[in-house]
């Protein structure tokens, strides 16, 4: 057609199914081009298809030249062969090449159990880190611990201040201290191990202590939700090490820095900031770094433990921080490329039950814990709430829906899904692992109902591949909900067994690729695939 050498054409699955398996608006885009009018183009190209290839049966112009197409339904199943030959390769990809990627996410500071913040985030990194995995990236999941600045400070102050109150003096919580509970079991664990500093005159001691004690109530809390680390980088290191001092120095010398008024400043905006910014305040303001510099220090070590590319899970109140590490780092000239690190921010995250927000855990008072979550619905639940919406959106936790045990609780539904078609081989008394689709006629699965779960288990790599390039696991826990709602509707409207033998075989095969599929998507998610329910 002479169309350009960067034409990609589009496929894409037509909401309603009556219109085709596929549509493209390929001979819409290629009319300014070539200068041509679209339905004459789709005329030309659905002239030129090589159909019998393809096992296309029909392909129509539709409105200003939509081309819709339409598959023979034996040669879509036969897709289906691919799953079961290998179930452990479906919907695997290689674009990694096994090269090296640090998916940072959590790194909550260790002054309390992690709220349902956290929880997001943890179960974003999660998901994240498993879908490159499945995308052939070498994934390494690291936890960054905020041990040092004003806020442990404050800890270290706040378990003082409690443990004084155990040795009878009045309770004074510092000003942006500390309130919990779990800060006077701190306190009392303290004092049994210190018996020879009751009065807590010792606030290093106080300090370490209080920070180790809530390291390992953060490690509970990601043991529960299921949730593990290769790799736990201190804050605190990169001042002992003196990297945040060689960073500073090596950016002073890159001649982009510049002192007003007793502060150190940055030229940010060099790099795209909208103001420049303090790097370490005036002397008659603390003479601290911000919270930035130690941050870039922190990337140039990713970059230089080889991680090519390193992306970060975090907050939405951190939306700025992208902006400054970035003009850091490339104010440093060390060759890393202008978009690193890549992030992920997530909107906050509010708990909802009986129609009201809940606000507070009895442990850590001012917010919920996601341990709080986890005891009231249970890991799945919690985990896939947190993913079936995009990270970029409010996200409303109904306790009361996570909880139920209906076709409302789109995890509960997705699972039964699973365990649906894994009963089918229990019924029939069949071991799943031994179906197989050799010899199997295919083109009897002509149902819509199969022929639509057919296209949904299909679109799985396809799903697999574009959640990983974007960074968006909700893509894979939409596809597992409309995959356990088109499962559902074969379910309940075609028997497998007790048919014909050409009927009951290959809806074997349908029923074991499904039972594959779903289970393959929960895993992606950290999501359990029973068997009964």
């Amino acid at each position: 057609l002479g169309a350009p050498d960067d034409v990609a054409p589009i496929l894409e699955r037509p909401r309603d199914p009556s219109f085709g398996d596929w549509a493209t608006n390929l001979a819409m885009t290629l009319a300014k081009p070539l200068g041509r009018k679209p339905r004459e183009l789709a005329e030309e190209i659905i002239a030129a298809l090589d159909r019998p290839s393809v096992g296309i049966v029909a392909a129509d112009i539709a409105g200003p030249g939509f081309i819709n197409i339409r598959l023979d339904s034996g040669f879509q199943a036969r897709g289906l062969l691919q799953i079961l030959a290998a179930p452990e390769r479906w919907g695997r990809h290689d674009i990694g090449h096994g090269r090296k990627v640090c998916v940072e996410f959590v790194s909550a500071n260790p002054t309390g159990p992690l709220h349902v913040g956290h929880g997001r985030q943890a179960a974003l990194g999660d998901a994240i880190s498993t879908l490159l995995e499945w995308t052939g990236w070498d994934v390494d999941r690291e936890f960054y611990y905020n041990d040092a600045g004003a806020q442990i400070a404050n800890l270290a102050r706040s378990t003082q201040a409690r443990v004084r109150e155990l040795a009878g003096q009045p309770l004074e919580i510092p000003e942006g201290g500390y309130h919990g509970a779990y800060i006077a079991e701190i306190a009392e664990r303290y004092v049994q191990q210190h018996p020879d500093d009751r009065e807590g005159n010792d606030l290093e001691a106080l300090r370490l202590f209080a920070v180790a004690a809530l390291r390992h109530e953060q490690d509970l809390d990601l043991q529960a939700f299921g949730v593990k680390f290769d790799t736990y980088y201190l804050e605190s290191s990169l001042y002992a090490d003196g990297r945040v001092e060689q960073t500073v120095e090596a950016l002073k010398a890159s001649g982009h820095t510049y002192e007003e008024e007793g502060a150190l400043f940055l030229r940010t905006t060099t790099f795209g900031d909208d103001k420049d910014r303090v790097m370490k305040k005036s002397a008659a303001k603390g003479g601290d770094y911000t919270y930035f510099v130690p941050d870039v220090a922190y990337h140039v070590t990713k970059w230089e433990r080889g991680y090519t590319r390193a992306i970060n899970v975090q907050g939405a109140d951190h939306h700025s921080t992208t902006t400054r590490v970035r003009a850091g780092l490339q104010a440093l000239g060390l060759g890393i490329p202008q978009g690193y690190p890549d992030y992920v921010l997530h909107q906050m995250v509010t708990v909802m039950r009986g129609g009201e927000e809940v606000k507070i855990s009895k442990r850590a008072g001012s917010y919920v814990t996601v341990r709080d979550l986890i005891d009231e619905v249970g890991r799945d639940a919690v985990r896939y709430f947190y993913l079936m919406r995009k990270g970029d959106s409010q996200l409303i936790f109904d306790v009361d829906l996570a909880r139920s045990q209906s076709e409302e609780n789109p995890v509960y539904y997705i699972q039964m899904a699973h365990a649906r078609m894994c009963g089918i081989f229990r019924v029939g008394e069949i071991d799943a692992a031994t179906v197989s689709a050799e010899g199997v006629e295919l083109g009897v699965l002509a149902e819509p109902a199969e022929q639509e779960l057919v296209k949904q288990l299909l679109d799985f790599p396809a799903i697999v591949k574009g959640a990983a390039d974007n960074l968006e696991p909700h893509r894979v826990a939409g596809w597992l909900l409309e995959t356990a709602r088109a499962a559902h509707t074969w379910y309940h409207k075609h028997h497998v067994l007790g048919e014909p033998e050409a009927i009951t075989r290959a809806r074997l095969v349908l029923a074991r690729a499904s039972q594959l599929g779903i289970a393959a998507g929960l895993r992606i998610l950290g999501l359990s695939a029973p068997e009964r329910m």
